[in-house]
């Protein structure tokens, strides 16, 4: 029964990402850069909340129980490990920023593969993030409870959903099929539930360091949110709306952690 809960668990951000990617069905052409903005910066706030109260404080509480080194230790070193696995995927990946900016290595790809990959790069943290607080629930000692997991999962939905729509209406925009836009939002939120499902199977054999792998996904996020994210939703006219939704989404994911943890 508790598989089949963590499964449930794996699986519930990668729905927010279908339901997103759905939005081809519903609406024509491009978003609006205003409804752009908030969902950009709502993402950035769900992010920032959980990298706070769903992956560092759990890691510091963790490393306290655990003792030996300091608690900020593995803290400190796992989310500066984060932040530099990330940065060698955006330096090796090529892919395409929302403002049509190109990172990365230089690539024949066409510009809806790699914006495909843009947000396939996004989620791989998310991924790692979902599995980790899953694997620490199935660890004993950990102190991660069922709920606490279940909320970051929600949390990570949550902002998928939006994060879905801005994939696949600007391939619409650009004359994509609504099936073939749909089927590239779909596939950029497949590496989430596989990245969890690796990070599980990694963190069950390396229990002991599994403060420093809860960090390490906090430091993975906050890249992807201070590198792309809130440049996106602060870029041109309309930024006080990315701004405003960057704090509804951290308060919300704070709430939700809080309340279920």
């Amino acid at each position: 029964m508790l598989y089949t809960e963590v499964l449930l668990g794996l699986l519930i951000p990668f729905a927010g990402t279908v339901f997103g990617a759905s939005t081809v069905f519903l609406f024509r052409g491009e978003i609006n850069p205003r409804v752009q903005k908030c969902f950009l910066g709502f993402a950035s706030g769900v992010m920032i909340a959980a990298s706070v109260w769903s992956l560092l404080i759990p890691s510091i509480e963790m490393a306290e129980k655990q003792g030996g080194f300091p608690a900020w230790v593995p803290a400190a070193a796992g989310f500066l490990a984060g932040i530099g696995f990330l940065l060698l995927l955006d330096l090796i990946i090529p892919h395409l920023h929302i403002n049509g900016s190109q990172e990365g290595r230089k690539s024949s790809l066409n510009k809806s593969a790699m914006l495909v990959l843009a947000v396939t790069l996004h989620n791989i943290p998310e991924g790692m993030a979902v599995g980790v607080v899953f694997a620490g629930m199935l660890s004993d000692g950990s102190g991660m409870s069922l709920p606490a997991a279940f909320a970051l999962s929600a949390g990570i939905a949550l902002q998928n959903l939006p994060e879905g729509a801005v994939i696949s209406m600007p391939l619409i925009a650009g004359g994509t099929r609504r099936r073939k836009a749909f089927a590239y939002g779909v596939l950029s939120g497949v590496v989430e539930p596989a990245g969890a499902a690796v990070t599980i199977a990694l963190t069950a054999l390396v229990t002991p360091v599994l403060p420093f792998i809860l960090a390490f996904a906090a430091g993975a996020m906050i890249y992807v949110v201070v590198e792309e994210l809130i440049p996106e939703a602060q870029s041109g006219e309309h930024s006080n709306a990315g701004t405003v939704s960057a704090a509804l989404g951290f308060v919300l994911m704070m709430i939700m952690d809080v309340a279920l943890g």
